[in-house]
């Protein structure tokens, strides 16, 4: 049985303790308005409201009476409470607590649901392969009056899939395997799903099948559709490939590490699809997986090998550790096919995307920027940041070829998200109409909401700006 994802949370609770969250500014106010008891609790402990601090405080009989939280100098922004409530589910004692605020420290709607939100994925644990895992009981927050249930439950839910997806191992989790989870989803959310392998995958996606002809698990291409006829149309395009040794371009032992989460743009777009139809917005959609390994024998295509892809555009291999935008070439193609209203693509795509924002702040791309800057506005406002790049045309000539019509892998180095999303450009029939997230998936260190390990990135900010769109 799928756990509750909003088991943290619980609509309503019996004997639930007070929860304070109180800035440094109005913490003096607050303590003025306590009794003596919990006054005097206060002075001897020295408490200060820092963020992430709190303290569990007694009556006069030494019973448990509430607890404070400190937010910091100010209420913080959505990103941060998000977090603050990750922490305090971790950190608590077990057991039941309610929100309590008062005048100017009250939150607003998007402030109480972003708390709620890190407080709902704050237990979560990847626990597939561990035999003797103690399972500790989590504190519990009573749903916040405002707070939307639906939502918490849809992105609550949809970031665990991902998560789980990409934390698996990819021995576990190869091609055929991503194909099996993305036909779960839709026998449990009425989709259908066609999958396209062997010869028709050569002859209709012949990018996809050169980057993953080098593996014994065979490439293919995932077309997932949740149909409404009628409504805007949404493709959504998720990077596949499940594992990559980088190819004959090997990777370095540290650099072959983490590449199980190479598949997290596609993690990332199942999850966003499972949001989307837990909110049932109002959107034909469609989802397109490139689903490959990258790796290396006999047949694995070579630097310098020259392949014509989908759309008739032949294209030179300058690196074979650059596969990703390979892939996704032919995948955006083909969505571009259908002329929807919308194709956005997720991928983890360049480490320079990860030098330039480090881990946590996506960077994104599109040929309209209104249509960005509504993307990252929305995703400011659930806790799903992302920041907007330039489609610089001064970089197009670091595509060039000698032999072919592109290259895959500019020799120079820099600007290599901007150069990796140009290349990608040059796939999509309409680029104003397209959307391009390039994630890194996944956590370097621990913290509280955020093991060490996979993260779902673009998956909220996507489902609101489908939702703020279309309804």
């Amino acid at each position: 049985m799928t756990p509750d994802p909003l088991a943290a949370l619980p609509a309503e609770t019996t004997d639930a303790l007070p929860l304070h969250l109180v800035t440094e500014t109005g913490f003096g106010a607050w303590v003025a308005a306590q009794p003596q008891v919990a006054q005097r609790w206060l002075q001897r402990a020295a408490f200060r409201p820092e963020r992430g601090s709190w303290l569990v405080i007694p009556d006069a009989t030494g019973a448990t009476s509430q607890v404070c939280a400190g937010l910091g100098k100010s209420i913080p922004g959505t990103h941060d409470l998000c977090w603050l409530g990750a922490a305090l589910a971790d950190r608590l004692p077990a057991g039941d607590y309610r929100l309590v605020q008062q005048g100017n420290e009250a939150f607003s709607d998007s402030q109480a649901q972003c708390l709620a939100l890190g407080w709902a994925i704050g237990g979560y644990r990847y626990a597939r392969y561990r035999t003797a895992l103690t399972q500790t009981q989590q504190a519990r927050l009573q749903m916040p009056e405002r707070a939307d249930r639906r939502w918490l439950s849809a992105a609550t839910a949809s970031q665990q899939l991902a998560r789980d997806l990409i934390n698996t191992p990819a021995n576990d989790m190869g091609p055929e395997e991503l194909s099996d989870a993305a036909a779960e989803l839709a026998t449990n959310l009425g989709g259908r799903i066609e999958v396209t392998s062997d010869a028709d995958l050569e002859q209709q996606f012949p990018l996809v099948a050169m980057v993953g002809k080098g593996s014994p698990r065979s490439p293919r291409l995932i077309d997932l559709r949740f149909a409404r006829p009628g409504a805007p149309r949404v493709t959504l395009v998720g990077k596949g490939v499940c594992f990559d040794s980088g190819g004959l371009d090997i990777k370095a032992a540290a650099g072959m590490l983490l590449m199980k989460k190479d598949m997290g743009g596609a993690a990332s777009a199942l999850g966003t699809a499972q949001m989307l139809r837990m909110l049932d917005v109002g959107v034909d959609l469609r989802v397109l997986i490139p689903a490959v390994e990258n790796s290396v024998d006999g047949a694995a295509f070579r630097p310098g090998d020259v392949c014509r892809s989908r759309k008739g555009l032949t294209v030179e291999i300058g690196n074979t550790d650059a596969e990703g935008r390979l892939v996704l070439a032919d995948a955006l193609a083909f969505a571009s096919e259908e002329q929807p209203d919308l194709i956005i693509d997720l991928a983890t795509l360049t480490g320079a995307a990860r030098v330039a924002l480090g881990a946590e702040l996506p960077p994104v791309y599109g040929g309209d920027a209104q249509l960005v800057a509504e993307l990252v506005k929305l995703g400011t406002g659930c806790a799903d940041p992302l920041w907007p790049m330039p489609l610089w045309d001064g970089y197009e000539d670091e595509l060039s070829s000698r032999v072919a019509d592109i290259n895959n892998a500019p020799s120079g180095g820099m600007a290599g998200s901007v150069t990796a999303a140009l290349f990608l450009r040059r796939f999509v029939t309409h680029p104003q109409r397209w959307l391009h997230l390039d994630i890194y998936g996944w956590n370097p260190k621990e913290r509280p909401g955020r093991p060490v390990g996979a993260e779902a990135q673009g998956i909220r900010a996507i489902a609101s700006l489908l939702r703020h769109r279309y309804g």
